[in-house]
């Protein structure tokens, strides 16, 4: 910034108040032995770099990491075997896709089998439905837990302002 002719006590007096860029792993809500983020991330080098973060940053808490597929990119069946192991620091591994965005985007359809051998995880949790991903977080039980929600959409229209009353 220096080299931009910003001055260090500048800097340092707007950097005390900066909270972040929106969606780039944006806290949404703390309560008592519990936070909420969601990230933008959707690549696989971005949601293994934010699964991790996340974990390092709550070591002591349960990670329920959730990732919608959702770009061109994340719902090709040949991409997908990008993501081995983007999931691996999270406790519980939560991947969501919307079958009618496949199909909007004309796409070669992907498969549940697809999806779940990419990621190289037994445990993990598949969705293809919003009311049955909706359902399964709002009755997990996120006692000391970080809850990551990443996505570039919106998980099928859920309401961030209903997760985060699961939080508070």
């Amino acid at each position: 910034c220096q080299n931009m002719g910003v001055d260090e006590a500048d800097f340092y007096e707007a950097i005390a108040s900066f909270k972040g860029a929106s969606k780039r792993l944006e806290k949404i809500a703390e309560g008592k032995g519990k936070v909420a983020y969601k990230d933008f991330a959707h690549s696989p080098s971005k949601v293994s770099a934010t699964t991790k973060a996340v974990k390092a940053q709550y070591p002591n808490r349960k990670l329920v990491a959730c990732l919608e597929l959702h770009t061109y990119s994340s719902l090709n069946a040949e991409f997908l075997k990008e993501y081995e192991g983007a999931l691996d620091a999270a406790d519980v591994a939560v991947v969501f896709y919307s079958p009618d965005a496949v199909k909007i985007k004309q796409l070669e359809e992907v498969s549940y089998d697809q999806i779940a051998q990419s990621f190289k995880r037994d445990d993990l949790i598949i969705y293809t439905n919003p009311a049955e991903f909706k359902d399964f977080l709002f009755n997990y039980d996120l006692n000391n837990s970080a809850l990551l929600l990443m996505s570039s959409g919106n998980y099928g229209g859920l309401n961030f302002d209903e997760v985060k009353g699961l939080i508070s």
